[in-house]
């Protein structure tokens, strides 16, 4: 460690977990995060989110101190692995690097690549080393989020293996520089399995990833909020809607949540009979807020002509349109059953 980067870690400052989070929390408990609430690559907040208690304990634990780990956060999709991450960084002004891998991702893409570039607008382009999001980390001291990390092979992975424990990275391609970790740079790793591939099919690409990188992560998994959870948000985004329809929102989005998983079944009347569907994509928190967003916004003018539901408009903008009719049909007569007065 350099003494410029031990000067940089020291431009730090406290903050109280109970006021910073919104949560309950033993007075006087705090954690670290920078002083600087500058730094372009921060998070843009979102004071609509809403902390899950255990799961924020994890992600402050490791940001903490990480023990020689990285934090592997496994979920389906739309469950908030990576705004768990980015809504706590925004918080302490922790800067984060994002990428999101694939399977043509490779380490030249995390530690930098040569590259023809002007040090002025103007200037003539000169050959410079252009670092990637991992040097930038290691150097400044920040969060590196790996979304996606399940895409990419495993053979490329195993070269984090070293600085997961702490070693330096050596850039030969730039004259052989070593960067040294900083004290505040982090690995986070976002995925839609465990690293064991896809048994379910319904993520195409998902690789199994090798053992011995595995072994160097801590894991969380996160699931859908709960319903007191999504409440919360609801109603700090569409208070005009009211408890009662922010509660059968989200209990259709449950429903279709555990269709989408697999653990639970949803059928469609059909002029054939009934049918089962199964669902390809959920009602991600993201969507919800959407949702009750789009609802607010169009009830004067949707309403007004006698005909249609503002509810069932917006949800055809948020979702349904995307889907196949069979799985719009379940879910509006889901809705029908559902809601207490429903009309498409």
């Amino acid at each position: 460690m350099t003494a410029m980067q031990t000067e940089q870690f020291q431009a730090v400052t406290s903050f109280a977990v109970a006021d910073t989070f919104g949560i309950d929390a033993p007075k006087g408990f705090s954690v670290k995060g920078y002083a600087d609430p500058h730094h372009v690559s921060i998070p843009t907040r979102n004071d609509t989110y809403v902390f899950r208690k255990d799961k924020l304990r994890e992600a402050l634990a490791f940001l903490e101190c990480p023990l020689n780990t990285g934090l592997y956060i496994s979920g389906h999709k739309g469950t908030g692995k990576t705004s768990l991450i980015t809504e706590v960084c925004a918080r302490l002004n922790w800067p984060v690097q994002q990428i999101t891998c694939t399977s043509r991702t490779e380490m030249t893409d995390l530690v930098g690549y040569h590259a023809m570039m002007s040090t002025t607008p103007g200037a003539p382009p000169e050959m410079q080393f252009q670092y990637g999001p991992l040097a930038l980390a290691m150097k400044e001291g920040h969060v590196l989020v790996l979304n996606e990390i399940d895409m990419m092979e495993p053979a490329e992975l195993t070269g984090l293996n070293d600085i997961l424990e702490g070693r330096p990275l050596v850039i030969a391609q730039n004259a052989g520089e070593v960067i040294y970790p900083h004290p505040g740079f982090r690995i986070v790793a976002t995925a839609n399995s465990m690293g064991n591939g896809d048994d379910t099919g319904q993520y195409a690409g998902i690789a199994m990833q090798n053992m011995a990188a595995m072994d160097r992560y801590r894991f969380m998994t996160v699931d859908y909020p709960s319903k007191e959870v999504e409440a919360d948000i609801l109603a700090k985004v569409a208070p005009e809607l009211g408890e009662a329809i922010h509660d059968a929102m989200i209990d259709v989005a449950n429903e279709v949540r555990e269709v989408f998983k697999g653990e639970q079944t949803l059928s469609v009347d059909t002029e054939f009979g009934t049918e089962k569907v199964a669902m390809s994509e959920p009602l991600s928190t993201r969507k919800m807020v959407l949702w009750a967003q789009l609802a607010v916004q169009f009830r004067s003018s949707i309403n007004a002509d006698g005909e249609r539901n503002a509810l069932s408009y917006a949800l055809q903008m948020a979702h349904l349109r995307r889907l196949n009719d069979h799985e719009c049909e379940a879910i509006l007569q889901l809705c029908n059953a559902i809601f207490p007065e429903w009309h498409d």
